[in-house]
């Protein structure tokens, strides 16, 4: 099987690297992919969002599968551009993918089809915005409705700040989404769907904010792992009966069947199960997680729900070790990003046992050197028996690797390993 992927970032590079070991998948292609991604397959140069040159390229190459990554191909329609030119595409179309690309959309949706989420109050205007402010209070919950990289949601007990947010958003010609506060943790589930079936994968825990204990400005993503030693057993169950089935069910209604990944972000508040956000494609940086720990072939997977027969496939398989994956993030992010710092010891990261390095922002340079060109510039995956082991692997691994002054946190999955010793302790 011939794939091509689409996308240049770390998600596109866990696909990639799923890929290249499935063996069913004997060659492999991305458009424009990144330094480590040519590892693995071979890269052309082109714009990911033209859905047009992506159509041509997989025909030129003649791929029997086309993986679109980002969300931002997605929304503009890459996805339809392929399968008019008759070739089975791993990806919603711009219509579905409006399940991320607009929150007031999916709100509209998850109501019909009465799927547990946040009470929305959708503002154009600063009368509206000041109101929904006032009517839910603090913490603030301030989204812009559309696309942004998941940089666009401030939670704050500042109304100022809240405040400001907004207006910056109407300003900019958004729309604003205020939402009630939901508390408990947060859970990140991806679902495969075919626009009827709906096949899970695991529960993974993402951070977003940019330094340790959850300080700072919301970003990207620093980090993630799974699995949750202290989710309900039945989550997963849960999430495929109350929100992804009837979503899909829901979309398939209207004419605008979701075929690809469904990200279920998710909160498991003290009022129940409760949904954060859509997303229509792989999330980053759980996908390097989950992704990893997934020892069934991908290849079959993506290409079954692509072409509607995700029914036929066997029950997935799971390692039962832990993963843990560490952002490195280049200086100034998430305000800035700075570009062209030198990258080193990604190899001597490489040689650590259970380890291995995703590359998300980053390029060579005219001499052939590895250098940061992104805020988020590497995940570094570490795999171990229990998290507390993969954790060890992942910053053992990321300590071999020098870029000036990037920084991470050092706190992913710190209280989940700890928790899990604990309840391996009380069950000894």
């Amino acid at each position: 099987m011939k794939v091509l992927i689409v996308g240049p970032g770390a998600r596109e590079h866990a696909i990639a690297r799923s890929l290249h070991l499935d063996p069913a998948v004997t060659e492999l292609h991305a458009v424009p992919g990144n330094p480590g991604i040519g590892q693995v397959a071979t890269l052309h140069a082109g714009d990911a969002n033209d859905g047009a040159s992506v159509a041509q390229l997989a025909t030129s190459l003649g791929v029997d599968l086309v993986v679109v990554g980002p969300e931002a191909p997605l929304v503009a329609g890459v996805a339809d551009a392929v399968r008019d030119a008759g070739i089975p595409v791993f990806g919603p179309s711009a219509e579905a993918a409006m399940l991320e690309g607009s929150k007031a959309f999916a709100k509209e949706i998850m109501a019909a089809a009465n799927v547990p989420t946040a009470e929305p109050r959708i503002c154009t205007n600063r009368v509206v915005l000041d109101a929904a402010l006032a009517e839910f209070g603090a913490p603030y919950v301030v989204k812009d409705d559309g696309l942004a990289a998941g940089k666009g949601v401030v939670v704050t007990d500042v109304l100022d700040e809240a405040t400001a947010h907004g207006q910056a958003i109407l300003d900019a010609g958004g729309t604003v989404v205020i939402e009630e506060y939901l508390d408990g943790p947060e859970v990140s589930l991806f679902c495969i769907c075919d626009g009827a079936t709906v096949v899970p994968l695991m529960p993974a825990q993402d951070f977003k904010r940019a330094y340790d204990g959850d300080e700072g400005l919301n970003t990207g993503g620093m980090g993630a792992y799974t699995p949750l030693p202290w989710a309900p057993v039945d989550v997963v169950d849960e999430v495929v009966k109350h929100v992804a089935q009837p979503t899909i069910d829901e979309m398939a209604r209207r004419g605008t069947p979701f075929s690809g990944v469904l990200y279920c972000g998710l909160a498991l508040t003290s009022k129940g199960l409760r949904v954060v956000e859509f997303n229509a494609r792989f999330g980053d940086p759980e996908t390097q997680s989950v992704l990893a720990r997934l020892d069934t072939p991908l290849g079959a997977v993506l290409l079954a729900a692509a072409e509607n027969r995700l029914h036929e496939i066997d029950p997935l398989v799971w390692s039962d070790d832990a993963f843990v994956t560490v952002v490195l993030a280049s200086h100034g992010y998430p305000e800035s990003a700075r570009k062209g710092d030198p990258i080193t010891g990604t190899e001597d990261a490489e040689a650590v046992e259970g380890a291995h390095v995703l590359h998300a922002g980053t390029a060579l340079d005219a001499d052939g050197q590895l250098v940061a060109a992104g805020g988020r510039v590497l995940s570094v995956i570490g795999r171990g028996e229990s998290l507390a082991d993969a954790r060890n692997v992942a910053y053992e691994a990321l300590s071999k690797i020098s870029l000036p002054g990037s920084h991470h946190r050092t706190d992913i999955a710190l209280v989940a390993a700890q928790g899990e010793a604990n309840a391996r302790e009380a069950r000894a």
